[in-house]
């Protein structure tokens, strides 16, 4: 057990001696799952829709990267025998007559992520691996990596595999592709959406909506570390315009962590956990970030801890499938046993020296353990609430959807983009029934049958400081959800009117508004949902006739909603084994027991607070709504510290 420093680390205790000691804990927890000589290791879990052979390389490569940047700089002292143990792997995986031979990029489209990480972890080991091997294991390497030059990938952060490879195979003075490496670039450049913000790829036009923790740990680390393994053969142009770039990037990403270390919870394969820590290391090791060296430590550790704390790893030492604990539903079908070691890119810091300011300079307190944060994303279209009171994160989403069309055909939500709000404290119910009746932090309209309306593709109208405005076409589909990247039959759609959605913020507090317009062919109710609370016990539930629900957790924080105008019902949905963030969960909601009027603005308070709870977090707020000739909806929210914001609800036109 290392002892905390709190005279170095006065927030979190941690130093680097305990990053160290959990990079080692888990390089030697994932050994008993290796074959023979190391080059696949078969975890436990479900597997992915790869088989068990990429999983088995998956499982090789993820914790390779991880001893990678463990070795980085203690390769001459490794009483861990970390290096021999990945290398003898390495002889064994690229071996073609071996029983644990590693697939072949053509066998297996997994290999070309896998690739990438190998790649990576050779480059920061080199002298303690590469330089060491046999040449004619080198060799066999360089066959099995050049195998991915010149080959398809997906139109995303994947074209960053096969730039890496090449500028590890050009280093070692191997075939190396330089239209692989210009590609990635020039598609990097179209997925750039200012402000230090990427797009993880940008569909098939329109305007680009891939935002999520790829734009770090994918779009910001790859570039980078391009720079880095090619030296002076890249383009010199590029490393100030990557370092630039994550500067602005960690202007705007510290804040999506909460006081006690959690990241928001948003987007895809989030089983890498604490992943996203690796623009943040990376802004320090390229001197490409804004933030004292102390905040950069206080934040990674404060993650990292904040995991360790929840159960990451279970009773062997090992990385379940799922977010604090174990949790399959998070896991999209590429995921496999391994997948969850992705989440070693989260130690990259350890390349840097003991001496480096990152690691010897005291702790210094992330932003919103100072003060409430306030934030406008411009290019995911997000406005960023922290409170200082209880350290929760909340995003309002009013720009970024996934969509992977024009953003002009109806597409089924995906829980995890689609939301119009998601915090570092909650999570969105993951089930079969939530894809198909979407509810949490989700504006809908209920059909006869009682189906809920979808909402992406959205429109961004409107994005202030604390007021943000988006349009949708609400849409039924005609058939059952499919899981997200599962590769099954979409459904077919029904189009019905247009619902224009605005939030506006105030600290722990969001007046939520509505209007739909459009023809109607059926009567239609409207429905709006809170935040989904999650815990190990059923949490507490209240209903009121005001109308207003909310749900508590036994620590206190709760999520409310309250009806301000035109919601006349309230109540609770519960469910099970459903959630991210505990095996029971509630989300609190409104609606109108009558049709929905065209052009009436509905309102809601939406509240998710440490301090706060039930109707008295609507006490003091003020909604005024009228109309101009137009038929363009005025509103005005006055609350309770004497400020007013405006927003203005505009028929589609």
């Amino acid at each position: 057990m290392i002892r905390e420093d709190r005279l170095l680390s006065p927030y979190t205790g941690w130093t680097r001696a305990h990053w160290e000691a959990l990079a080692d804990a888990q390089l030697t927890a994932v050994r008993p799952y290796a074959t023979d000589r190391h080059a696949l290791l078969h975890l436990p879990g479900p597997a992915s829709r790869s088989g068990q052979r990429s999983d088995g390389l998956e499982g090789f490569a993820r914790t390779f990267l991880l001893a990678g940047f463990r070795l980085a700089h203690s390769g001459d002292n490794d009483p861990g025998n970390h290096a021999s143990w990945y290398a003898e792997g390495l002889t064994a995986g690229t071996d073609p007559h071996s029983p644990e031979r590693w697939p072949s990029m053509r066998e297996c489209g997994q290999a070309k992520v896998e690739c990438a990480s190998v790649a990576i972890a050779l480059h920061e080991t080199r002298p303690w691996i590469w330089d060491r091997l046999d040449d004619g294991v080198r060799q066999r390497i360089v066959a099995w990596m050049t195998d991915l030059l010149g080959s398809e990938v997906p139109d995303n952060n994947w074209v960053w595999f096969r730039a890496i490879t090449s500028a590890f195979l050009r280093s070692v003075g191997a075939p190396w592709s330089a239209p692989d490496i210009d590609h990635a670039i020039a598609r990097t450049e179209s997925w750039y959406a200012g402000a230090g913000w990427y797009s993880d790829g940008g569909g098939t036009g329109g305007p680009l909506r891939h935002f999520d923790y790829y734009s770090g740990w994918a779009m910001h680390y790859y570039p980078l570390w391009y720079c880095r393994i090619s030296g002076a053969d890249a383009d010199p142009a590029l490393l100030p315009r990557y370092r630039a770039r994550l500067r602005r990037y960690l202007d705007d990403a510290q804040h999506l962590v909460a006081a006690d270390g959690a990241p928001l919870y948003q987007g895809r394969s989030l089983t890498y956990r604490y992943a996203m820590l690796c623009p943040l290391w990376a802004g320090a090791v390229f001197d490409a970030t804004p933030l004292p060296a102390g905040r950069t430590r206080r934040l990674a550790s404060g993650v990292l801890r904040h995991f360790t704390e929840a159960g990451c790893f279970d009773g062997n030492g090992l990385q379940p499938l799922g977010w604090h604990g174990e949790f399959t539903a998070v896991r999209q079908p590429y995921s496999g046993p391994g997948s969850p070691y992705w989440s070693s890119k989260g130690f990259a810091g350890l390349v840097l020296p003991a001496g480096h300011p990152v690691w010897s300079e005291k702790e210094e307190a992330s932003p919103i353990e100072t003060r409430d944060v306030r934030r406008t994303l411009a290019a995911p279209g997000w406005l960023v609430s922290g409170t200082a009171a209880d350290g929760i994160v909340r995003v309002v989403n009013h720009g970024s959807d996934h969509a992977f069309g024009d953003g002009a055909a109806p597409e089924a939500d995906d829980p995890v983009y689609s939301r119009l709000a998601y915090t570092s404290h909650t999570a969105p119910d993951s089930t079969e029934a939530n894809l198909n009746d979407p509810l949490d932090s989700h504006i809908a309209l209920i059909d006869t049958e009682e189906r809920p309306s979808h909402r992406r593709p959205l429109t961004r109208l409107h994005l202030g400081a604390r007021t943000a405005v988006s349009r949708h076409r609400a849409h039924w589909p005609l058939g059952p959800v499919p899981a997200p990247y599962a590769h099954d039959p979409a459904p077919a759609f029904r189009t019905g009117p247009w619902i224009t959605t605005a939030s506006v913020l105030n600290g722990p507090l969001e007046v939520r508004l509505a209007r739909v317009d459009g023809s109607v062919r059926e009567p239609l109710r409207l429905r709006v949902g809170g935040y989904c609370l999650a815990s190990a016990e059923p949490p507490g539930v209240h209903v009121e006739p005001e109308p207003a629900a909310w749900v508590r957790r036994p620590n206190g924080l709760s999520s409310t909603v309250v009806g301000l105008r035109g919601f006349d019902e309230a109540g609770i949905a519960t469910a099970r084994d459903a959630n991210a963030f505990g095996p029971h969960s509630a989300t609190p909601w409104l609606a109108t027991t009558a049709e929905v009027q065209l052009g009436t603005v509905y309102a809601a308070l939406v509240c998710l607070s440490g301090v706060v709870a039930g109707p008295r977090a609507a006490e003091a707020v003020r909604l005024e709504v009228c109309y101009d000739g137009d038929g363009t909806a005025l509103a005005s929210v006055g609350w309770p510290d004497g400020t007013t914001d405006d927003v203005r609800l505009e028929p589609p036109g």
